[in-house]
C-alpha cells in the first residue's frame, strides 16, 4: 500500500488564494493529508496601543480613516454566499475546507512556538508550505522531511519582502515575478525551485497584478510540490545581493495610485455623485420595505471582455470587474440565467435582482473573468460564437475598430468553464446579423451552433443571445426561427430592465464598459433606468 503524503501548511491568513492553493494541491495528490497551522497571536492591550501609535507615526493623518474603514469592514464582513456544495466556488470556501476529513486546522498562538513545533514533529510531514505566512524560524521549517517551500509573489533576489507587485509597479517594471523557493534562515533568500512572470499591460494596476499573481502562484506551487515529492526538482541558488522591501506607507500607496491614474475611468464626477446618492436612497428604501411598492425587476448585465490591454465600450478592466463582482455580491441578489428565464413572475426582493452574462467568447473570459466570478461566487452565462471558438478568426466589430486579433477561447477552455458550473449558450456560428442575412443562412447558423454546442459540451437545453443585440437585429420572423430550432430563451443587448415578468424570448440586458464608476455601476444594478 502506497504511503499517504503528508503536507503541513503554514499561514497567517486562510484567505481565498490560500484556500484555492490548498484545494488545487488536493486535486492533483489524491488522498493527501493536510495539517494547516494558522498563526493566531493574542496581543495585549498594551501591544495593540503601541502598534497603533507606531502606525500613526509612520502614516500620519491617513492612518485614522484607514483604521476606521478597517474596523467597519471587520464589523460588517462581506460574506460570500458559497457555503452550500452546489454553489459556484464552494470547493474554495472555508466551509468546504473544514468539512474535509483529510484536513486538520490548528490555530497556535505562535506558529514558531514550542506548541507548534511539537505538533509538527508528531505529524511527520513530508513537506511544508509557507502560504501567506509570517516569517518562519529554523526549528519549525526544518522539521518536514523535504523541507519547506515558500510562495513569494515577487522576483528574487531583486524584490524580496512585501507586498506583491507594489514595488515593481513603483519602479515602473515591465513585469512582475512569482517565485517558489526553499525556506532558509533569511527572508526570501533560499534556493529557487520555480519562477514565472506576469506581464504588465497598458492599463494594469496594483489589484489586477495581484489577482494575476494569485492565479499563477496557485499553479506554480502545485507543480513545485508534485516535482518535489517525486524528487525531480533542480534548485537554483540566488545570485547577487538583492534587495528587501518593507510594507509601504499609506502615503506611498497614495502616490502609486497617482502614478497609475491614467488607468482609471473618466466618468462625470457630478453625475457619479448624483447616482451614488440615488443608489443609497434606493437601498435604504429596500431595507425599510418601500422597495415593494416598485414593480419587481431583474437587471441582466452584459459584458464582452475583461482585460487591461485596451479600453473601449466592449471592455472593463480586471480590477474594475473584481470590484463590480464584489459590489453585486454585497448589495444584490445574484441570479443564474436559468433562474431569470424561470421568473415568469418576478418576485419582490429587498435587494436588486441581478444576473451576469458575456457575449462572443474572448479568451480573457476564461483567463480573467472566470477566476474572479469563482472568487466571488457569482454565477454567469457565456454566449459563444461557435465558428470562431478554437480559431484565429477576428470578429467583424474588432476589424471595424482597427483592433489586432484578440484571442478567443478553445473548446477545452469552454469545457472547463462548463465544468466550473457556468452556463454556455449560443451566439451563432459566425456572429451574423439575424435580420440582414437570408432566412436560409439564419436557419443554418442557428442549427449548426446548436449542434456544435451539443456535440462539444453535451448541452441539450440551450439559450441564444443574438449578435449585435439591437432592436433592429431581431424581428418576430427570426425569433420564430430561434424557437423552432429548440432554443429555450433569447437575449437582447439594447438595454432596459425586465419588469414584472420575464419574456424568456425577449430578455433585456444592459451593456457594461470601462467608463462606469463603481457608484454608476451600482445604480445600473438597481434597474431604475
Amino acid at each position: 500500500m502506497e504511503k499517504q503524503v503528508r503536507i503541513a501548511v503554514f499561514t497567517g491568513d486562510l484567505c481565498y488564494s490560500v484556500r484555492q492553493g490548498i484545494a488545487e494541491i488536493e486535486r492533483v495528490i489524491p488522498g493527501v493529508s493536510l495539517l494547516i497551522m494558522v498563526h493566531s497571536p493574542c496581543k495585549s492591550t498594551k501591544k495593540l496601543i503601541k502598534n497603533q501609535l507606531l502606525n500613526f507615526r509612520q502614516n500620519g493623518w491617513r492612518w485614522l480613516p484607514y483604521q476606521a474603514n478597517d474596523i467597519i469592514t471587520r464589523l460588517i464582513p462581506n460574506k460570500i454566499d458559497n457555503e452550500h456544495p452546489q454553489t459556484l466556488g464552494y470547493k474554495y470556501s472555508m466551509a468546504s475546507l473544514l468539512s474535509r476529513p483529510n484536513v486538520v486546522v490548528e490555530y497556535p498562538k505562535d506558529i514558531n512556538g514550542e506548541q507548534a513545533v511539537v505538533m509538527l514533529k508528531a505529524y511527520k510531514a513530508d513537506i511544508g508550505l509557507s502560504l501567506a505566512s509570517p516569517i518562519l524560524k529554523a526549528p519549525l521549517f526544518h522539521i518536514p522531511r523535504l523541507g519547506t517551500l515558500n510562495l513569494h509573489k515577487g522576483r528574487v533576489p531583486d524584490y524580496r519582502g512585501m507586498p506583491p507587485a507594489f514595488w515593481e509597479l513603483w519602479n515602473n517594471e515591465k513585469s512582475v515575478g512569482c517565485t517558489i523557493h526553499r525556506v532558509d534562515e533569511k527572508l526570501d533568500t533560499g534556493p529557487v525551485l520555480a519562477t514565472s512572470t506576469v506581464e504588465r499591460l497598458p492599463f494594469s494596476d496594483l489589484r489586477s497584478m495581484q489577482l494575476a499573481l494569485d492565479e499563477i502562484g496557485v499553479k506554480l506551487m502545485r507543480d513545485a510540490v508534485v516535482s518535489n515529492l517525486a524528487g525531480e526538482i533542480q534548485l537554483q541558488p540566488q545570485t547577487g545581493t538583492g534587495r528587501t522591501f518593507k510594507k509601504p506607507t499609506l502615503a506611498q500607496r497614495a502616490e502609486l495610485n497617482r502614478k497609475l491614474k491614467t488607468t482609471t475611468n473618466h466618468s462625470n464626477r457630478a453625475r457619479d455623485i448624483i447616482k451614488n446618492s440615488l443608489f443609497s436612497l434606493a437601498m435604504l428604501h429596500g431595507k425599510v420595505g418601500l422597495r415593494r411598492y416598485l414593480q419587481p425587476r431583474i437587471t441582466v448585465l452584459l459584458y464582452h471582455r475583461v482585460t487591461d490591454e485596451v479600453r473601449d465600450n466592449l471592455t472593463v478592466g480586471v480590477a474594475q470587474f473584481d470590484r463590480q463582482m464584489a459590489l453585486i455580491r454585497k448589495h444584490c441578489e445574484v441570479l443564474s440565467i436559468d433562474r431569470v428565464l424561470d421568473s415568469q413572475q418576478i418576485p419582490t426582493s429587498s435587494k436588486p435582482l441581478v444576473a451576469v452574462s458575456f457575449d462572443d467568447g474572448y479568451l480573457d473570459n476564461y483567463t480573467n473573468a472566470a477566476p474572479i466570478l469563482i472568487r466571488h461566487g457569482i454565477p454567469a452565462s457565456f454566449f459563444v460564437t461557435t465558428g470562431i471558438i478554437n480559431s484565429d478568426q477576428t470578429f467583424s466589430h474588432d476589424v471595424r475598430r482597427g483592433n489586432p486579433v484578440i484571442p478567443v477561447m478553445n473548446w477545452d477552455q469552454v469545457r472547463t468553464m462548463r465544468d466550473h458550473g457556468f452556463t454556455i449558450g449560443s451566439h451563432t456560428v459566425n456572429h451574423i446579423d439575424c435580420v440582414s442575412e437570408t432566412q436560409e443562412t439564419v436557419v443554418q447558423e442557428l442549427a449548426q451552433s446548436y449542434d456544435t454546442l451539443q456535440q462539444e459540451l453535451g448541452i441539450k437545453d440551450q439559450i441564444f443571445a443574438y449578435p449585435y443585440g439591437g432592436r433592429h437585429n431581431m424581428n418576430d420572423e427570426r425569433l420564430e426561427l430561434v424557437k423552432q430550432q429548440g432554443y429555450i430563451g433569447c437575449l437582447s443587448a439594447y438595454g432596459g430592465n425586465n419588469l414584472g415578468t420575464v419574456d424568456r424570448y425577449k430578455v433585456l440586458r444592459k451593456g457594461i464598459h470601462w467608463e462606469y464608476s463603481d457608484h454608476a455601476f451600482l445604480f445600473e444594478c438597481l434597474g431604475l433606468r
